[in-house]
C-alpha cells in the first residue's frame, strides 16, 4: 500500500497541473499581445486628447472629454495585423477603433481607418460597425448601445475585415487611401465607452 503522504502530493501535482493548463488556455494564442486586460494597459497607450481615461471597474473607461474627440493611441506601430477588443458603449456614444493612423498627434478619419462604435451618428450611413468614409453599413445596422460588443478586424495589404459580434460587417480590398501603417487607437468622443480587452497580432 502507498503512503498516504505519497498519494496526497500525486493528487496536488495533478491538480496543480490542470490549473496551469486551464490557465494556459485561457491566454491568447502564439504571437498575440494584450494591449488592455481589464484595469490593465494604460501603459500601452499614450493619450492624445482630453478625456478622463480611468482604470476601474474592469476596464479602462470613458465619461467625458473636451470639445474634440480623444484617443487612448498605441505606442507603437502597427502594419499586418489581427485585432480583437471587447467593449462597452452606452446608447449615447461615439467611438471607434483607428488603426493605421498616419499621424500621431493628429488622429481621425481622414488620416486613419475607423471601424465605427456611433448606434446615434446623425447620418447612419457610416454607424456602428462601417470602415468610416471607406465602407458602409446597411440601413439596419446592428446596434451595440447598453451591452458588451466584440469586435475583430483583419488588415493585411489593401484587404481589411470587420467583424462584429460574430457578423462580417466589412470586407474590401481598400485601393483608395493605401494607409500602410501606423499606430491603433481607441476612442472617446460622446457617452461613455469601456475597454475591458484588446489584443493583437501581427501578420
Amino acid at each position: 500500500m502507498k503512503n498516504p503522504t505519497t498519494l496526497a502530493a500525486v493528487a496536488l501535482a495533478a491538480i496543480t497541473l490542470g490549473g496551469c493548463a486551464q490557465m494556459q488556455s485561457m491566454m491568447p494564442g502564439s504571437g498575440w499581445t494584450t494591449l488592455v486586460d481589464g484595469t490593465r494597459g494604460m501603459e500601452n497607450f499614450r493619450r492624445v486628447g482630453q478625456a478622463n481615461w480611468i482604470a476601474t471597474d474592469g476596464a479602462i473607461q470613458a465619461t467625458a472629454g473636451g470639445k474634440e474627440p480623444a484617443y487612448l493611441l498605441t505606442n507603437n506601430s502597427y502594419r499586418d495585423f489581427m485585432l480583437r477588443a471587447e467593449f462597452w458603449a452606452s446608447d449615447d456614444a461615439n467611438s471607434g477603433i483607428y488603426f493605421r493612423c498616419q499621424n500621431p498627434n493628429v488622429v481621425n478619419d481622414e488620416n486613419c481607418y475607423e471601424a465605427n462604435i456611433f448606434d446615434q451618428r446623425p447620418d447612419p450611413t457610416y454607424a456602428t460597425g462601417s470602415l468610416v468614409k471607406v465602407a458602409k453599413v446597411p440601413a439596419n445596422f446592428q446596434r451595440v448601445g447598453g451591452k458588451w460588443n466584440t469586435y475583430e478586424i483583419t488588415a493585411q495589404g489593401d484587404h481589411i475585415v470587420v467583424v462584429l459580434n460574430g457578423q462580417k460587417t466589412v470586407d474590401i480590398h481598400e485601393n483608395v487611401r493605401k494607409f500602410a501603417s501606423g499606430p491603433i487607437g481607441l476612442q472617446w468622443g460622446r457617452g461613455t465607452i469601456k475597454w475591458r480587452k484588446v489584443e493583437v497580432k501581427p501578420l
